[in-house]
């Protein structure tokens, strides 16, 4: 059996990821969180978890938000971290700007999620279509909803996230790293 480890940032991306991963993730694949506390506590302690992690089969992502950071750089050094810990096969997600983006990329989502009404023919609005380029997501999310919340607005947006048509294209490219993963696993088993 294939463990998908996901090295967080924050705990609204593991909110966010419970809720999409069951549409994502066969039987034969499970998933475990290492959270941490912040983009710092990240970078920081990854290096110590990773080595630290033993279990066979096990396959890594590590996410964090690109915030106002170079993208490029933000994963190299975290690449760099991960040779450190003796991973190589590693996959790296950076969210354009922030995760929050990935909600913005889908408004029906957030619509359901948490229970509004009207926000999904936003989507028509340019900034809209490229939510990876507002760069501060959050307080936009929060400026559309009234009641956005981190974890709480991730979990309850999170399960209704659909896998395609996301205008956000970090998620997109997010979703297609764990397909990838999973049909290797599925191949290879």
């Amino acid at each position: 059996m294939t463990t998908l480890v996901f090295f967080l940032e924050e705990p609204s991306a593991k909110e966010m990821l419970q809720g999409i991963l069951p549409k994502l993730l066969p039987e034969q694949v499970s998933s475990r969180f290492i959270v941490f506390e912040g983009k710092q506590d990240l970078e920081k302690q990854l290096v110590r978890k990773m080595r630290l992690w033993n279990k066979p089969d096990s396959r890594f992502i590590v996410m964090r938000d690109q915030d106002a950071g170079d993208c490029r750089k933000i994963k190299d050094n975290l690449l760099k971290k991960c040779h450190e810990a003796g991973k190589t096969d590693v996959v790296m997600r950076i969210a354009c700007h922030e995760l929050e983006s990935f909600y913005l990329g889908d408004l029906q989502a957030v619509e359901q999620g948490l229970e509004l009404t009207n926000l999904a023919k936003l989507q028509k609005n340019k900034k809209y279509r490229e939510p990876d380029s507002i760069p501060k997501a959050a307080q936009e999310l929060l400026r559309l909803t009234k009641k956005y919340d981190k974890v709480s607005g991730s979990r309850a947006i999170g399960k209704h996230l659909h896998l395609d048509g996301n205008c956000s294209r970090s998620f997109n490219v997010l979703v297609k790293a764990i397909r990838d993963i999973v049909a290797e696993s599925i191949k290879n088993n």
